[in-house]
């Protein structure tokens, strides 16, 4: 027999009892020991498959709010990177902003502004020099090859990728370590060659082809308008 005081506090508060899912599943549980094996509960194996609905439900609910908190994170992430590429007063602090403060804001291994050219030794550029490994001057055409692999197909404006065996050519000494990256086009206006916006990570996972490029797209399209700017 239940003991008085606790048979009068579950019938002073009954709700609590059916609140509790792990003393429900006892007691559904104890219920069907006492009918025997050769009785079928439909109504229990009704809330069993609710149950199961119910933690369904409750999983998709916890990764809605955990994928609407990174894209939060990643969106003030991008914010900031912007902010701080506004405030440098030349293009030699702006290169600067971007391989240090940038990098680390949208935290990347890596970050390379590749420059076409129709010039057979842009590098040699003294000025080119100044901005030191960050800008990558390369000839007419490297993009598309570098964002195709060397195939002839059509590229993506956004690509997430591991690193391929071109690496070396965009990132020199460092594309040993970097196992994925991020590759934007970037379009200098009419008259301009293309150029290509890089981000190298030494993390396999944090660019992969199934993650959004919603916010790199507006990334670039800042970073374009900024670009033209400075070119003039």
């Amino acid at each position: 027999m239940i003991e008085p005081d606790l048979r009068e506090r579950i019938l002073a508060q009954p709700d609590r009892v059916l609140a509790d899912r792990d003393v429900m599943n006892a007691l559904v549980a104890a219920n069907d020991r006492a009918m025997g094996e050769n009785i079928v509960d439909l109504r229990g194996i009704a809330m069993r498959r609710l149950e199961d609905r119910l933690e369904d439900l409750e999983d998709t609910h916890r990764s809605v709010i955990a994928a609407a908190y990174e894209n939060l994170a990643g969106t003030n992430q991008v914010h900031r990177a912007i902010l701080c590429l506004l405030e440098p007063a030349s293009f030699e602090g702006f290169i600067a902003t971007l391989g240090d403060e940038v990098a680390q804001i949208l935290r990347v291994d890596v970050i390379r502004l590749v420059l076409e050219t129709v010039q057979d030794n842009g590098d040699a550029d003294p000025a080119l020099r100044r901005l030191g490994q960050i800008v990558h001057v390369a000839p007419r055409g490297f993009v598309h090859n570098y964002m195709t692999n060397g195939r002839k197909v059509a590229s993506r404006p956004i690509l997430l990728r591991p690193a391929t065996g071109l690496a070396a050519t965009v990132y020199g000494p460092d594309a040993a370590d970097i196992r994925s990256e991020a590759l934007m086009r970037l379009d200098f206006g009419a008259g301009r060659l293309p150029g290509m916006l890089v981000f190298g990570s030494q993390d396999p996972h944090q660019f992969k082809a199934q993650h959004g490029t919603d916010l790199l797209a507006f990334f670039v399209g800042v970073f374009e308008r900024m670009m033209r700017r400075w070119l003039g």
